[in-house]
Parts: C-alpha cells; sequence; structure tokens
C-alpha cells in the first residue's frame, strides 16, 4: 500500500526489474538535480556538500572575551564594514517592482483600515442599539 501511495504522489520506481524502490522528493533543491548514471542504479539521492564548521578553540573564545574591552572606534568599523558587507549581498528591486510592491502594500493598508472602520461603525451602531 504504501509503495502505490508513493508513486501516486510523484514518487518514481527506480529499477526496472519488478522491485519498486520508491523515492520520495525532500524538497531539497541538491534532490532535483540531475542523477548520474550510478546514482539512478542505486537509488541515492543527491546530497548537498556542505563546509566543515571549524570547531572552536580556546583563542577564538579569548578572542571574544577581549573583544568586548575593546577600542569602540575599532568595533565601529568592524561593525559598520560587515553592514555593508550584508547590503553588497541583498539583492535590491528596480523601479517596476517597487512600483508594484508599494502599489500592492497600499491597497492592502487601505482596504484594512476601510475593514476596521466598518468593524468599529457596526460595533457603535450595536451598542447604541443595545444600551439606548
Amino acid at each position: 500500500m504504501s509503495d502505490e501511495r508513493d508513486t501516486r504522489h510523484g514518487a518514481h520506481d527506480a529499477e526496472d526489474d519488478g522491485t519498486a524502490v520508491s523515492v520520495r522528493p525532500s524538497g531539497k533543491r541538491s534532490a532535483r538535480r540531475a542523477r548520474t548514471s550510478s546514482e539512478a542504479d542505486t537509488g541515492a539521492v543527491a546530497t548537498i556538500d556542505r563546509p566543515q564548521v571549524a570547531r572552536k578553540t580556546d583563542r577564538t573564545a579569548d578572542k571574544k572575551k577581549a573583544g568586548r574591552g575593546g577600542n569602540p572606534f575599532k568595533r565601529l568599523v568592524r561593525f559598520l564594514r560587515e553592514v555593508i558587507a550584508e547590503l553588497r549581498k541583498v539583492i535590491w528591486p528596480n523601479r517596476k517592482q517597487m512600483v508594484t510592491y508599494t502599489s500592492v502594500v497600499l491597497v492592502f493598508v487601505v482596504f484594512t483600515v476601510a475593514f476596521i472602520a466598518g468593524l468599529d461603525l457596526a460595533l457603535i451602531k450595536g451598542v447604541n442599539w443595545l444600551f439606548g
């Protein structure tokens, strides 16, 4: 039953000799990449090569402790450099996208204000009718 359900929802059989090996999509980008012939034979799913995380040493812990009491101007300059580096990674919208996003936000705000004003008016009328 589970093999039938897996194939109904988009999974496929890896072997053609009658044994059904279902491969479920993981949702990861690497799983959607084209597979090599060896991976298709074994039914293996491609994985992302992740960089190894460096282990914290005593030196990095000492550096963090010393960073709090360091020169405030150096810390400010480092902070501003990191901010600029992060802003360079941002994908900025072009003029057409900005106009579209702004108009969507304004329409949503107008709709929300009108909805809340309507509820407020209805509640005022209801309270006045109920309590006279």
